[in-house]
C-alpha cells in the first residue's frame, strides 16, 4: 500500500509502517498545498484511445508522459463520429495506450476537449490489459453523448499514426480506417 504522510506529522511514523511505500508531502515537493490542491497533484494511470494516443497532440496541451504502454480495453468498441469515443460492447475491445498523468493535467486536457473540440468527456474507472497480460486500473474518459456525423480524414489520421507506431493489430488498424470519410 502507498501511504502519504501529511506535512504536519513528524517523519518518524514512516518507520512504523513497514511493508508499505511511505512518502511525505515534503518528499513529493507538495509542501504548503491544501487538500484540494494536493489531490490535483496525485498521479493516476489513464487509458488514451483516440487522438490523445498521439504524443504530438498531448504536447500541444503540455502533457508529456514519461512513458506509455500499449494496452487493450475489453467490453468497449471505438466510434469516430466525428470524435473518438467508446461505447459498450460485449463483442469488442479497444486498443490504446496507458500513461500516467496528474489530475491537474487531465483537467487541463479535457477542458481543452470541451472548449476547443466541443465534446464533454467524463472520467470512468476501467481495468486495461497490457501486453504482458497484466491488468492495470486506470481512468478512461468517455463522452456520455456525442452528435453522430462523419469524422474528417485529418482527424482519423491523428489516430492512425500512433496506432501504427505502437504496433496495434492489423484488424484494429482496419477498424480505425473504416471511419475515413472518403
Amino acid at each position: 500500500m502507498r501511504v502519504l504522510l501529511d506535512e504536519q506529522l513528524p517523519r518518524h511514523p514512516a518507520r512504523d509502517l513497514g511493508g508499505h511505500r511511505v512518502r511525505t508531502v515534503q518528499q513529493e515537493g507538495w509542501t504548503g498545498l491544501k487538500n484540494g490542491e494536493l489531490m490535483q497533484e496525485f498521479k493516476v494511470n489513464v487509458f488514451f484511445y483516440g487522438s490523445y494516443m498521439n504524443l504530438d497532440v498531448l504536447r500541444e496541451v503540455e502533457l508529456v508522459p514519461d512513458r506509455v504502454e500499449v494496452a487493450r480495453l475489453g467490453g468497449f468498441d471505438i466510434q469516430i463520429r466525428p470524435l473518438a469515443n467508446l461505447v459498450h460492447s460485449d463483442q469488442h475491445s479497444v486498443y490504446g495506450i496507458l500513461a500516467v498523468a496528474t489530475h491537474r493535467e487531465l483537467d487541463r486536457l479535457y477542458a481543452h476537449a470541451r472548449d476547443v473540440l466541443g465534446a464533454v468527456y467524463l472520467p470512468r474507472p476501467v481495468v486495461a490489459q497490457v501486453l504482458d497480460d497484466k491488468f492495470v486500473p486506470a481512468l478512461c474518459y468517455i463522452a456520455p453523448t456525442m452528435e453522430s456525423r462523419a469524422a474528417s480524414d485529418e482527424y482519423v489520421d491523428r489516430i492512425l499514426k500512433p496506432a501504427k507506431e505502437h504496433g496495434f493489430p492489423a484488424w484494429y488498424i482496419q477498424r480505425l480506417e473504416s471511419f475515413r470519410a472518403g
